[in-house]
């Protein structure tokens, strides 16, 4: 499968969506199906990682799927407000590259050792 752009991945989203009469969701309630995604996505990893098991009734759903649904919402919620994700991460790259640059320590070259 050749790899996909964000911009790939916004169109695809938005080539699905636009074939509905519904089209996008509002934003709020976009948001509170991030929300929901984004609580199963905690919900799995706290199954797998964290102190809580999961039941013997409940299905098990791989972390990577929770990822993928809250990307899909998470897209879904950019391409109805005319958001282009990747300026988007490029803004948030800046700054942690120049506001945050010195916040974390550094691993040091493994060259040196």
């Amino acid at each position: 499968m050749q790899e996909k752009t964000m911009k790939d991945l916004q169109e695809e989203v938005d080539t699905y969506i636009s074939q509905f009469k519904e089209g996008y969701f509002s934003p709020l309630a976009m948001l509170a199906r991030l929300t929901e995604e984004l609580g199963e996505l905690a919900r799995e990893i706290n199954h797998q990682y964290g102190e809580k098991p999961k039941k013997a009734t409940e299905t098990e759903k791989a972390i990577e799927e929770e990822l993928g649904d809250t990307l899909f919402v998470l897209i879904c919620l950019a391409n109805s407000l005319n958001i282009d994700l990747e300026t988007a991460h490029n803004g948030v790259m800046n700054k942690f590259n120049t506001r945050d640059k010195d916040r974390w320590t550094r691993i040091e070259d493994q060259g040196d050792k």
